[in-house]
């Protein structure tokens, strides 16, 4: 007996969003996913109860806009439990242990779908667990509950119990807007993550509620015109530095639009195979290969990976570094990791294997001339490690997203030959086609893998306004170019019913 036999009854269980019977009007869509977005902005205000206000709730730090986790809300674990599901699946899935056929076996789908939910809520107790009581990250605060003093353990529980409905939530909100909606549940939380914290960065003011009273880039330039921020001279190295990559943030400025322009750039960037539809004489089309053609979805699965890596680090040293060193078995382990303590909590690595795991954030973390401390021999060697990691990280992943996604040469040639099409001048045949299909898609793959790795770190490292990171303005500005894509196609298809029955 397989695995699947055994683990049939549980997976086909798993409860699930209804498909629609029909076709989903365009202006119902719309509706579903503006309701959804909603949803998720109110569930990103709706602050845990019993959380000590003070307590330090981001304990995946920078990672928590990819993840679109509302930090301290009942969001707090926003996409990580399916972005690792997704991670394991597409590892197993690689390494053909699963044995499902997603493409042509509609059981093998339906367990493919099971057994991605029980992952992610392995995945919300895994995480949600550690975060609660390994680390220290939600610390309870006195609560009194219908009367009852609850004592701490108790009032952990309930915080837990809260970020769990919250995985869940999000889960089903996602496959909501992936049935009913436009696009992806997962990309639309991200860009609203990035953005809002990208409006912030650009418009931030005390009189808008800014956190600590921070200023965006053009109330900032708008002091500095007016003498309230004094930046030195401009031909001088302090005045110059402080216009470029201090309080004038024009390096971040100049380094947002850029990325802007790349990823657009690159997604138009393409190789057009001709096609023809033997059956129908005259009919004609072209399917592009795209320079990003794994899309920078798979970038998330890397940072992912990477805030895994960290969260590690942070409980690690939470429960064995009395002072900043992690401890194992007695004994203070530096090259495994040393943490800064920030008001009594390791804050970010300074040393160690899980230092140079860290990723490059902004040009603080490795311009050691202008403001590290750190031996410029350590920083130069953890930017190595980080452009290894994204770039061979990003190919990998592109290729895993590829194949478990049916975007791989024999799977794109079936699709091409079921719809009656043909590739001119070569016989009618999914062989023919997967062969043609060959010198393009595993090149183009790595390629645009490793290109989006590289961007993102050079992003991070130039840093963005608003303090966004490099992947997370990668990561919304293609799903936002990809959702306008989606959206003309559902346009063009709702004023052209027969285009419909085209594109199934």
């Amino acid at each position: 007996m397989s695995w699947k036999d055994t683990a049939e009854p549980v997976l086909v269980r798993m409860p699930a969003v209804r498909r629609p019977e029909g076709h989903v009007p365009f202006k119902r869509k719309l509706a579903w996913t503006a309701g959804v977005l909603v949803l998720y902005f109110f569930l990103t205000n709706v602050m845990l109860f019993g959380l000590d206000i003070g307590s330090d709730s981001a304990p995946l730090g920078r990672f928590s806009s990819i993840l679109a986790s509302g930090q301290g809300s009942i969001m707090q674990l926003g996409i990580g439990p399916i972005v690792t599901a997704s991670i394991v699946l597409q590892l197993l899935g690689g390494a053909d242990l699963l044995g499902l056929d997603t493409q042509n076996n509609p059981r093998d789908q339906i367990l493919y779908q099971g057994l991605q939910k029980l992952l992610v809520l392995v995945m919300i107790f895994l995480t949600g667990l550690p975060m609660v009581f390994a680390g220290g990250f939600l610390p309870p605060t006195s609560v009194n509950l219908f009367g009852m003093n609850l004592s701490a353990g108790a009032t952990s529980w309930l915080i837990f119990a809260q970020i769990a409905v919250g995985g869940i939530l999000i889960l089903y909100m996602d496959e909501i807007i992936s049935k009913w909606g436009v696009g992806s549940g997962i990309g639309l939380f991200i860009i609203a993550g990035v953005s809002q914290q990208l409006i912030g960065g650009l418009f931030a003011h005390p009189i808008f509620g800014s956190p600590q009273g921070e200023l965006g880039f053009f109330p900032t330039w708008f002091q500095i015109i007016t003498g309230n921020i004094p930046i030195g001279p401009v031909l001088q190295a302090d005045g110059l530095q402080e216009l470029l990559i201090g309080e004038g943030q024009v390096i971040a400025l100049l380094t947002t639009l850029l990325i802007f322009v790349v990823v657009v750039y690159a997604e138009s960037v393409r190789v057009e195979i001709p096609l023809s539809n033997a059956r129908v004489k005259g009919a004609r089309g072209r399917f592009p290969v795209k320079l990003i053609y794994a899309s920078v979805l798979p970038m998330i699965l890397v940072r992912a990976l990477q805030a895994n890596i960290q969260f590690l680090g942070r409980i690690l040293v939470s429960q064995t570094g009395q002072n900043g060193v992690i401890s194992l078995f007695g004994m203070e382990l530096p090259w495994l990791g040393v943490y800064s303590i920030s008001q009594g909590s390791p804050a970010s690595p300074t040393g160690g294997l899980f230092y140079y795991l860290s990723p490059i954030y902004a040009p603080q973390d490795w311009m050691w001339w202008a403001y590290s401390t750190q031996d410029p021999l350590n920083v130069l060697l953890r930017v190595g490690v980080d452009l290894t990691f994204m770039i061979v990280g990003g190919a990998i992943f592109a290729i895993f997203w590829v194949e478990t996604t049916d975007m791989g040469p024999e799977a794109t040639a079936k699709q091409i030959h079921n719809s009656g099409m043909q590739i001119p001048g070569f016989r009618q045949n999914v062989g023919v086609v997967e062969k043609v299909l060959e010198r393009y898609i595993p090149q183009v793959t790595v390629i645009g893998g490793a290109l989006v790795g590289l961007l993102a770190v050079m992003a991070n490292m130039l840093g963005t306004v608003g303090g966004v990171s490099g992947t997370g303005l990668l990561l919304t500005v293609s799903i936002t170019y990809k959702l306008y894509e989606e959206i003309a196609e559902e346009q063009l298809m709702e004023m052209h019913p027969m285009m419909r029955q085209m594109f199934g």
